[in-house]
C-alpha cells in the first residue's frame, strides 16, 4: 500500500454467512468505521457488525455507493465496501476501479469472497469439476443479443454453465429462453442439470433435474442455475461433471 493513501477494502462476503467468509475479510471489516453497501449485504452482517456505522443505496444506484465510498474515505474514514460472493464476479470491484483515476489520493484493496458459482456447486455436488463458464442472464447491462451469443458459444464448445441471475418479475421467461438455445446447439433434453436457492442462508434449497425439465421451471432471483456438460450425471441426488478418469481400472 501506498503512504499517505486512504484505503478502501472491497469485501467479497460470500453469501453472507460469516463462516463463509475468509479471515482477511472480517478482518478488514473489523478495522473499517463505515461499511457500504447493497442494503440486504448490510442486513446478512448481523450482530457482529452491528455497532458499524453503516450506509446504503437502493438496487440501480450502484455507482452512487461507489462514490460515497470515496467520499467517507477522503474524510478520513476507513472504508470497507461490501459485495455479495466476490466482488470481482459481478460486482463492484470494477466499477470501484473505473472511477478511482478521480479519487488520486485513494487506494483500493480487493478482498475475495466464495462466489455463488463455488458456494452452489457445493451443495449440488461437483457440478463444474471441469471446464466451466459464468453465464448472468441479467440484461440490464448486457443486451441480451450478446446473452444468447455466450449461451450459444457455451453450449457448441460443451462447456459445464453456472447461470446468474437467472430471473426476476421483469424477465419470468428468460430461463426457459436460456434452455432453448442450450438445446438448439447441440445440449440434449436430458442434460444432467441442478439449481440452488438461497446459497448459505435461510431456506436453502437444492433440485437435480434434467435441461428439459428445467426449461420449464421457475426459479427465482435468489436461485443459481448449473447446467453440466456432455459428460456430467445425476447421482444420488448430486449433480457430477467428470474429470475424465477411468474410474475401476488399476493404475
Amino acid at each position: 500500500m501506498l503512504e499517505n493513501k486512504n484505503v478502501i477494502y472491497v469485501v467479497g462476503m460470500g453469501p453472507g454467512e460469516e463462516t463463509m467468509m475468509t479471515e482477511w475479510a472480517l478482518q478488514a471489516l473489523e478495522q473499517s468505521d463505515v461499511i457500504i453497501g447493497y442494503t440486504l449485504y448490510l442486513e446478512l452482517l448481523g450482530e457482529r457488525f452491528a455497532d458499524k456505522e453503516k450506509k446504503s443505496t437502493p438496487m440501480r444506484q450502484e455507482l452512487q455507493r461507489c462514490r460515497m465510498c470515496f467520499e467517507e474515505a477522503q474524510r478520513g474514514k476507513r472504508v470497507a465496501m461490501v459485495c455479495s460472493g466476490d466482488a470481482g464476479v459481478y460486482g463492484m470491484a470494477a466499477p470501484m476501479y473505473e472511477l478511482l483515476e478521480e479519487y488520486p489520493d485513494c487506494e483500493l484493496v480487493v478482498i475475495p469472497g466464495i462466489t455463488a458459482a463455488c458456494s452452489g456447486a457445493a451443495l449440488l455436488g461437483a457440478p463444474i469439476n471441469h471446464d466451466f463458464c459464468v453465464i448472468s442472464l441479467s440484461d440490464l447491462l448486457t443486451p441480451w443479443e450478446v446473452i444468447a451469443k455466450r449461451l450459444a458459444a457455451a453450449a457448441q464448445g460443451d462447456f459445464a454453465v453456472v447461470l446468474y441471475n437467472p430471473s426476476s418479475r421483469k424477465r419470468a421467461d428468460y430461463l426457459k429462453k436460456a434452455c432453448e438455445i442450450l438445446l438448439a446447439n447441440g445440449c440434449s433434453p436430458q442434460r444432467a442439470c441442478g439449481y440452488v436457492e438461497n446459497i448459505g442462508r435461510e431456506g436453502t434449497r437444492t433440485e437435480v433435474l434434467t435441461l428439459e425439465q428445467l426449461k420449464e421451471t421457475a426459479v427465482n432471483m435468489f436461485t443459481t442455475v448449473f447446467i453440466g456438460n456432455s459428460q456430467s450425471v445425476m447421482k444420488n441426488g448430486k449433480l457430477i461433471t467428470k474429470r475424465g478418469y477411468r474410474i475401476g481400472e488399476r493404475e
